[in-house]
């Protein structure tokens, strides 16, 4: 009765924006492909890239424009007479000696770098998605200990009531009884918010705002129990493979790229140019077609070229100390997160277990007390049960999201694991 009735409390709770259908943690990781606004983002600087690249590539397009002039002349004579011209150019860029191409290769990098990024979103939503999934569980369980403990405060609390109105017992004690049936109904009613509020950060993170889920599926967690490799080899793998050190990677060449582009500026360029041309006033200097090639040959540009230089120079030094900073932070990320799983593996899991096991050994000797009218706590038993169970469920959880930040770090794959299956 009284689990059936936190059940109908909590969909009390949850109902009006609440999602009947069953939720499975694959559905929810699913959505990790949603136009969540971190993805858009990454989304649009990634587009941004590729029209910086079709920018840099288009130097080396084919030009058409119409080139005129209407003005008036005066003649020897004295008169003046109309001087217009009109002509249609085409212009091609034949050489310009490296401006172009390193354009277009550190608009590569840039590309390379913003799709790194962008996968890095990708593991970023699915851990955050993991961990909302997580914390809905863990906030109905809390929610169905808290409700097991405030209903034996409260029973504590109503019998002594009825024993002092027969003259049995003392006020100090009754008040006591009555503060101690309050602190775990207010927690009670603080874990019946978390059902709601838990559930809207999952829909939002996966990108479902006003569809908040009401039941969810106990996930299996298989992977919970898959080796991985030692420290060593594998912060080596994850110095390769980890997306945000190869988009930091990609912009360092793309920096080398337009050091070089910026530099080529001092170089030569030669176009082919072919106009035709039509003139108000007929002369014998002027073509009415004519085709040639166009060279410009830089002789001083002052001091714009170099200062340029020097500024790139500045942001690839901050780039490379930004690296340089990222792989301490991830080596230590990566260290914390190894301890984690081990500790969880070797103590945290098996304390947890041997605490729900006692606890179900203690739930069978208050039930038979109860039988034998022997003894009255069987309700805290229950309640003390349900505490050992979500113990247990937070320990599984938080091993689950270790093993995901560490394929995070990693790019997504662990390197193998010698002699694992």
């Amino acid at each position: 009765m009284k689990r059936a009735a936190c059940c109908a409390v909590l969909a009390w709770a949850l109902s009006g924006a609440a999602v009947a259908e069953r939720l499975t943690l694959e559905e929810a990781l699913a959505t990790v492909t949603a136009a969540h606004p971190d993805r858009r983002m990454a989304e649009s600087d990634l587009a941004l890239s590729r029209a910086d690249r079709e920018q840099a590539a288009s130097r080396q397009d084919f030009s058409l424009f119409l080139d005129g002039s209407l003005r008036r002349g005066r003649q020897p004579d004295g008169d003046w007479k109309p001087d217009n011209i009109g002509r249609i150019v085409a212009r091609k860029p034949l050489l310009d000696f490296g401006q172009t191409g390193q354009a277009v290769a550190a608009a590569d990098q840039e590309i390379a770098a913003r799709h790194a990024e962008l996968l890095s979103i990708e593991s970023l939503r699915r851990i955050d998605i993991m961990a909302r999934y997580f914390d809905v569980l863990l906030a109905d369980q809390q929610y169905v200990a808290d409700n097991e403990f405030m209903t034996v405060a409260y029973l504590d609390w109503d019998k002594a009531r009825e024993r002092f109105e027969l003259g049995v017992g003392n006020r100090p004690d009754l008040l006591r009884l009555e503060a101690f049936y309050q602190d775990w109904r207010e927690r009670r009613n603080a874990s019946l918010q978390r059902t709601r509020s838990t559930r809207q950060k999952l829909a939002h993170a996966m990108y479902r705002p006003g569809k908040l889920p009401a039941t969810l599926a106990e996930p299996a967690l298989q992977d919970n129990t898959r080796p991985v490799p030692e420290f060593d080899s594998l912060q080596a793998w994850m110095m390769q493979k980890n997306p945000r050190v190869q988009a930091f990677q990609a912009q360092l060449a793309a920096s080398d790229s337009r050091l070089g582009a910026i530099r080529a500026e001092r170089n030569p360029t030669l176009d082919a140019e072919v106009f035709g041309a039509g003139f108000s006033r007929e002369s014998t200097t002027r073509d009415e077609i004519s085709a040639g090639l166009v060279f410009n040959i830089p002789l001083y540009q002052g001091g714009r070229v170099d200062a340029r230089v020097a500024r790139e120079l500045a942001q690839k030094e901050r780039r490379a100390a930004e690296l340089e900073k990222l792989k301490l932070d991830l080596s230590d990320s990566l260290l914390a997160t190894l301890q984690e799983i081990e500790w969880l593996r070797d103590s945290g899991i098996a304390a947890a277990d041997k605490q729900v096991e006692y606890r179900d050994w203690a739930l069978e000797r208050a039930r038979a007390e109860y039988e034998l009218e022997l003894k009255t706590n069987l309700g805290n038993s229950m309640a003390e049960t349900q505490a050992a169970q979500l113990r247990r469920k937070q320990m599984e959880y938080r091993l689950a999201l270790a093993l995901a930040r560490l394929e995070a770090l990693s790019g997504g794959d662990l390197p193998p694991v010698e002699g694992a299956q």
